[in-house]
């Protein structure tokens, strides 16, 4: 077990909720719940799934980001390595395209092209949390927004299945190319490689909730494409793993932090995900709230204890400093280059998002 310096107290305290109303960004409600329904003043309850709602500052839904549009086809991609494949999708508009390979699940894609593309962009898989789809994570995120100021390409991939979760339990999803939602999303990448000129050691992957539950399948099955994940309000790879239970399947176990195992258990998961890989594993960066009631903080712990464990970081990080430009609530423990585990006291599920961080850390900004 790790230890954390000082500016992280004990998980006993900081998940403790504050009694008839919850704090800006704490749950207010969910399958489940048994706490506060409404929010301090400035803030609305926000569905964010069945199993989680948040208070949010002010309006619900961000409005920031480009408008939606509405998506159409792209015709297949020109010839790998044709330059012509990224100028036949229409800039600044949310643009489905499809033939990008294997797809088992039917996943929809969507694409997201800024006007001023950077020379060989770099790509972020951007995947949505469970209720969610690709247009909601288009519309409720910067990732479009800043694709316009740092010139990368944006994939928005949609789940195909009922509540829209990502399936990050079955076998095949756990597994390089072993089929299903997984599978789809690294094809997609794959082809965006090939067709559209994206450089293959800029490819990365980010998400919240099932979207940051599948960034770490994405980052343990797929280490090949992807070259960092960001994951927020997540779980450790092969941890919601359900042999011979249909795909998306929920599990308990893991959600509320009672799968606790050694970081050697961890890290085989991931390596028995791509037994032939013998390169290096994508530079992670992990956010969790110590008041997530969906997938309980001890997920943060585990996560740690797995990647530090796949990079050979001792246990106790090399720095630990509190965010000041997140607020006084958002601590950083540094283990090495490759590993940032970011903990945001009082904070619920989900940790809000911060793509201007995220881009910093993945090197675009």
């Amino acid at each position: 077990m790790f230890k954390l310096a000082t500016g992280f107290a004990t998980l006993a305290v900081l998940i403790q909720l504050v009694a008839g109303q919850s704090q800006v960004w704490g749950q207010c409600g969910g399958i489940g719940w048994t706490g506060a329904t409404t929010c301090v003043a400035g803030s609305v309850c926000t569905k964010s799934n069945d199993y989680y709602s948040q208070c949010i500052p002010g309006a619900a839904a961000p409005s920031s980001a480009p408008p939606a549009s509405t998506p159409v086809s792209v015709p297949p991609s020109q010839p790998s390595g044709s330059s012509g494949g990224l100028a036949n999708i229409p800039a600044s508009k949310l643009t489905q395209f499809s033939n990008f390979g294997t797809n088992p699940n039917n996943v929809q894609m969507f694409v997201y092209k800024p006007k001023n593309v950077a020379a060989n962009p770099p790509l972020i898989v951007a995947s949505h949390y469970c209720s969610g789809t690709a247009q909601a994570y288009f519309t409720g995120s910067k990732f479009a927004q800043l694709a316009e100021t740092y010139g990368y390409v944006v994939i928005f991939p949609s789940s195909p299945h009922s509540g829209t979760c990502w399936d990050v339990s079955s076998d095949e999803t756990l597994m390089h190319d072993g089929g299903s939602d997984s599978l789809s999303i690294a094809n997609a990448a794959r082809f965006a490689i090939s067709n559209w000129g994206v450089d293959p050691n800029r490819v990365f992957a980010v998400g919240t909730s099932s979207g940051a539950m599948m960034t770490s399948v994405l980052a343990g099955a797929y280490p090949d494409i992807f070259k960092a994940g960001i994951v927020d309000s997540g779980v450790a790879f092969g941890c919601f793993a359900v042999p011979g239970q249909p795909e998306d399947s929920w599990n308990s176990q893991c959600s509320e932090g009672q799968l606790v195992l050694t970081g050697q258990q961890w890290a085989q998961k991931v390596k028995n995900a791509f037994p032939g890989f013998t390169g290096t594993y994508p530079k992670m960066q992990v956010w969790h709230g110590t008041a997530d009631t969906t997938l309980y903080p001890q997920n943060f712990f585990e996560e740690v204890k797995q990647w530090t464990t796949i990079f050979n970081y001792p246990s106790t990080p090399l720095s630990n400093v509190t965010q000041t430009n997140l607020g006084s609530n958002y601590h950083n423990a540094t283990f090495g280059p490759n590993f940032q585990a970011i903990l945001a006291t009082g904070v619920g599920h989900t940790v809000p998002l911060f793509e201007q961080q995220y881009l910093q850390f993945l090197g675009i900004a």
